[in-house]
């Protein structure tokens, strides 16, 4: 027998497109926790989660080394609207190379993780640093979007990349150590190339940073915590499924 979902008109519902990775998505969901005005269990948002780990390497596919992940993403998708979501969230950027593919299969809204950056980044325009993989970077997934609100980017030369891609390699093997030193160095790096904030574009780096302090914390732009943000503000003032954005 299949579930009775709310409709909905009845409630808001979130809906977490995860897995991708398992570490990075939990990290999502607490902040999802942290950042909603709730003094009881009952003034917190419902979410229905699918790990969703089995979804093929979104980096290989874009750099053309690997299995197309769209279809294992549209059926999460598809799996999520029935159970009653309302929006949708990626807590994955490079997931978001599929965004407008995704959102064309859905009337659910799907919350793109960039839009939530671009709203939490200070000020006008200037230099943004990107920490992220491969994948997004190729894919120009940060570069297309914020030059729609007047941002450039700037993001590591090979070989900072390639240790970039180390680093996030190390998160999701449970070595956050050795990850956290090379992406530090990263991230200052960016800074000294005349950066005036870092997004941490890949839901990995965060968790890697967590205890990073000082002026560089002050740079350092979460889009794991913008995108929660973002969902929350969905959840909660009925602006769920406003108009669609337009694809990029």
């Amino acid at each position: 027998m299949r579930p009775i979902v709310p409709s909905q008109q009845e409630v808001a519902m979130l809906g977490v497109l995860g897995g991708m990775g398992p570490m990075a998505t939990v990290d999502f969901m607490g902040k999802v926790v942290q950042n909603t005005p709730a003094a009881c269990d009952q003034d917190h948002i419902q979410v229905v989660v699918c790990m969703a780990a089995n979804i093929p390497d979104r980096t290989a596919a874009i750099l053309g080394e690997g299995t197309d992940p769209f279809p294992a993403m549209r059926a999460t998708v598809r799996w999520l609207e029935t159970a009653g979501a309302t929006c949708i969230a990626i807590p994955c950027n490079t997931a978001h190379h599929w965004h407008a593919a995704l959102q064309a299969e859905t009337s659910v809204r799907i919350l793109h993780i960039v839009d939530a950056v671009a709203d939490t980044l200070a000020g006008q325009g200037g230099c943004i640093g990107v920490l992220a993989t491969s994948g997004t970077v190729k894919a120009g997934i940060y570069q297309k979007r914020l030059a729609l609100r007047g941002f450039s980017c700037r993001t590591p030369d090979a070989a900072g990349q390639a240790e970039v891609m180390r680093a996030i390699r190390l998160v999701k093997a449970g070595q956050l150590a050795e990850a956290t030193t090379i992406l530090r160095a990263q991230a200052e790096a960016m800074v000294a190339a005349g950066c005036r904030q870092v997004v941490m574009a890949c839901t990995e780096i965060p968790v890697a940073l967590a205890t990073v302090n000082g002026a560089l914390r002050s740079v350092l732009v979460d889009a794991t915590e913008a995108l929660a943000c973002a969902c929350v503000e969905a959840c909660t003032t009925g602006a769920a499924d406003p108009a669609l954005p337009l694809a990029v």
